[in-house]
């Protein structure tokens, strides 16, 4: 076994083949969406943050009902993701955003969570700041000027590895701001100026943005603490992670036996949220909901006659890896099991058992008071 540091985020392909085969994306836009609800815009903008936009599907679905309810309201958007490939993936959404919202202004950074919001590093390091006013009104345009920026994104996002965690971590900080040109004078207030931006944040996703077993105490410090300081008076953020005690975590039972695949409930990460803010806690609503009604449950794609006496391998394969994906099983663990098809045969005995497979999230809002 390989005594580096397991990088799990960046493995691609059991990422992307989790995202295309379940509707988690769909289930955490939709409870992201209802949030809006509870916001009333002020200008100059709307202000939305994504803590980590994977491949941008949960931050386009949450434009779109963004424009549903406020058709004519300037939209500021910033979009924290490290990965090159996930920043391909979520520019490949935007032409359709901006065609049908004109009004806006799409941030995305390779910063730290505690520095994402401001759009500057705290080591005040230079940043690779670039900004594209795209020209015309057609989504063809825009995606064609988006695809040019692809080299000059591949030099700003390079990444090394952390000798401590092997999370992949920036080499260079970087911005990119994008806006239609044919917009720049109704979004003069909005559009970021280098080492200027502000935070004040109406709506903040943090969707799974940290590794399980991280401690609460990490996990308050570096993200969920520098978030709830870039919120607005009024402003919410919502937070969504793995909960377990589904028939995904049954699998992983099945094969390695007991273990505490998701230590850190939202109980616990609240209280060191308190701890971590300290005398600041007064300007939060820190109260999370309890018992099950915190919990949504998202299910692997299957249609019904495939999950029967017979189960095809792509089903069987995708089924595996998005139980491991979800518990987050490091590949030295997981290559263990290839020897053999008991992994294959206990995945297909759940599947039986529940007629499919299905995950629970916790999904939680805090708040800034008024």
């Amino acid at each position: 076994m390989s005594d580096k540091p397991f990088r799990f985020y960046d493995n691609r392909q059991k990422y992307l083949a989790f995202v295309t085969t379940t509707n988690e994306k769909w289930k955490l836009s939709e409870r992201a969406a209802d949030e809006l609800d509870h916001l009333t815009p002020r200008p100059p903008a709307f202000r939305l943050f994504d803590a980590g936009m994977g491949d941008g599907t949960v931050l386009s679905n949450i434009m779109r009902a963004l424009h549903q309810r406020h058709p004519h309201v300037p939209v500021y958007v910033v979009g924290k993701e490290i990965s090159l490939e996930d920043l391909r993936l979520s520019l490949d959404k935007l032409p359709d955003r901006l065609v049908e919202h004109p009004a806006s202004c799409i941030v995305m950074t390779n910063l730290f969570y505690a520095e994402a919001p401001w759009l500057r590093p705290n080591s005040g390091a230079e940043v690779n700041w670039t900004e594209v006013a795209l020209t015309g009104d057609s989504s063809f345009g825009f995606a064609e000027q988006l695809r040019a920026l692809d080299p000059t994104l591949v030099d700003n996002w390079q990444v090394k590895s952390s000798a401590k965690t092997g999370n992949p971590l920036y080499v260079t900080p970087s911005v990119l701001v994008i806006y239609r040109e044919d917009h720049a004078f109704l979004l003069d207030d909005v559009i970021p100026k280098e080492g200027q931006a502000e935070a004040d944040f109406d709506f903040v996703v943090a969707s799974q943005p940290w590794r399980a077993r991280t401690s609460a105490e990490l996990k308050a410090r570096t993200v969920i603490s520098p978030l709830l300081r870039a919120l607005a008076p009024g402003g919410r953020m919502m937070v969504a992670q793995s909960a377990g005690n589904d028939p995904g975590e049954e699998i992983i039972t099945a094969i390695w036996g007991e273990e505490e695949l998701f230590p850190v409930d939202r109980y616990a990460l609240v209280e060191a949220v308190r701890d971590e803010l300290g005398d600041e806690v007064v300007d939060f609503d820190l109260e999370v909901p309890r018992g099950g009604d915190a919990l949504i449950s998202y299910q692997m794609h299957t249609l019904p006659e495939e999950v029967g006496p017979s189960i095809g391998t792509s089903t069987l394969f995708a089924a595996w890896n998005a139980a491991t994906y979800v518990a987050q099983i490091d590949d030295a663990r997981i290559e263990e099991t290839h020897t053999g098809v008991r992994h294959l045969e206990i995945t297909g005995d759940i599947l039986r058992r529940y007629g499919g497979l299905w995950f629970n999230d916790e999904v939680f809002v805090f708040g800034r008071k008024r």
